[in-house]
């Protein structure tokens, strides 16, 4: 699993884009941006979602300030087996077998043989969508 992440500039920022707060990926859903004081720079508001549990997440810096970008990785697996709330997969590249949760959303979907689309940033994987 993958920990790659590159950095760049709270400016370089958008809504829909992807940036670590407080160590975990998050998606852009607003900014706000206030105007510069006297002697100083402006000051940005960013609020995220957690790409993996769902958390709302809350950055305050300069417009110069440095953040995180998580690299994102979106791949497919084909279901082996559903136990429970969890499922086995196969990645379609690697042939490497693992297991994850199945989100809320998802629920009773997952079926031996279907794929499943995944989404991976900081060593973690998401089952994002069901194909099938």
């Amino acid at each position: 699993m993958s920990e790659e992440k590159i950095f760049g500039t709270v400016k370089d920022v958008k809504v829909g884009k992807y940036m670590v707060i407080d160590g975990i990926p998050c998606r852009v859903v607003s900014i706000d941006v206030s105007a510069p004081g006297k002697h100083g720079h402006a000051k940005m508001r960013i609020t995220g979602i957690g790409i993996f549990n769902g958390e709302k997440k809350v950055f305050l810096g300069n417009s110069h300030a440095n953040v995180e970008i998580p690299i994102i990785n979106r791949s497919t697996a084909q279901i082996v087996s559903v136990s429970g709330n969890s499922v086995q997969l196969m990645d379609t590249q690697t042939y490497e077998v693992f297991e994850l949760p199945i989100p809320d959303d998802l629920e009773g979907k997952p079926e031996p043989g279907k794929e499943a689309d995944l989404i991976e940033a900081l060593g973690k994987k998401k089952i994002v969508k069901v194909r099938g």
